[in-house]
């Protein structure tokens, strides 16, 4: 049992006094999991989300059914949690899933790019250029709708078949992607490689190149155990939108060596003993993670859910 007031409240210099997290477990974590998740438990996984203070959940993928089957009912859920006053993003991978995005009321939508050709050949069956080619009309379309658009980017600090990935390589795309019109990036540690002076250097890179760190949110992936820490590094070069997966649901897969996400318990545990506001209620949180881990018959691989599972869901 963790005794009240835990954890400590000690804030760091350097860091941002408010964060936004964005989450991402209704999307990118039920799209890995091996069997397709009811309609109406997605919908209230979403609703529990908002109840727990997440102000931003990235909700389904308009892709189509072949390539993710687990997000086939997109055109079902959307319409159960579309009147949540949250933020509520979906993946659009081309000009029909926009359409059909759009048909539905989705005021947010998100892009899927690669830093490297490999990933763009397995995720995308393109080029990286062929892949900014097909998102141009994408953007433009979402832009003149007043749709906020977010770049997703993967691979930007290793690639499982490429190896290490240049520094320029990613600015290059961040900045193509910048220049096409995304209102805000994702710099993706797809599987999971980055150490916190990569995440450093590529920040400063990227600033340099004219992408601040306003534009950007961080979207790491734990399989080294190294998600919190390039979460810190990130935070303490400016960046305040960080990514994560309610329970620490999902991986990717198109990258077989990917893990799961940092789990947003963890981090709004980290980010309350910095002093950093997030507006969440951590024991809500929990508890809707317990809920979850419930109906996919398996614990919660977060270390936070794990240690405060069996309390009062109430806050200290």
């Amino acid at each position: 049992m963790t005794a009240p007031g835990l954890p400590m409240a000690v804030p760091s210099g350097g860091v941002p006094t408010r964060v936004r997290i964005h989450e991402v477990g209704a999307r990118d974590g039920l799209q890995n999991e091996k069997a397709a998740v009811p309609t109406e438990v997605k919908a209230e996984f979403i609703r529990r989300l908002a109840g727990a203070g997440l102000s931003t959940i990235e909700a389904t993928s308009f892709v189509h059914p072949k390539w993710v089957p687990q997000l086939a009912d997109a055109e079902q859920l959307f319409p159960l949690v579309g009147d949540l006053p949250v933020a509520l993003p979906v993946l659009v991978p081309n000009e029909r899933g926009l359409d059909r995005a759009l048909a539905l009321g989705a005021r947010r939508v998100a892009v899927f790019a690669s830093a490297t050709e490999s990933f763009a050949k397995a995720n995308l069956n393109r080029t990286v250029d062929e892949a900014l080619a097909m998102f141009e009309p994408v953007v433009n379309r979402a832009k003149t709708e007043s749709v906020h658009v977010r770049g997703y980017l993967s691979m930007c600090f290793g690639d499982p078949w490429e190896g290490a990935v240049p520094i320029p390589q990613v600015v290059k795309v961040c900045r193509a992607l910048l220049d096409m019109g995304c209102d805000e990036l994702s710099l993706g540690d797809t599987i999971g490689v980055a150490t916190p002076g990569h995440v450093v250097a590529l920040l400063a890179a990227l600033d340099e190149a004219g992408v601040p760190p306003a534009a950007l949110g961080v979207h790491f992936h734990d399989t080294y155990g190294q998600a919190l820490a390039n979460t810190l590094a990130a935070l303490q070069q400016g960046v305040t939108t960080i990514d994560a997966s309610a329970g620490g649901l999902g991986g990717c897969p198109y990258a077989k060596s990917a893990t799961g996400n940092l789990a947003t318990e963890d981090l709004v545990w980290m980010l309350r003993g910095l002093g950093i506001d997030t507006g969440i209620d951590l024991g809500r949180l929990v508890a809707t993670s317990t809920w979850m881990a419930a109906h996919l018959g398996r614990p919660s691989p977060s270390r936070t859910v794990r240690a405060l599972s069996h309390e009062d869901t109430e806050e200290h």
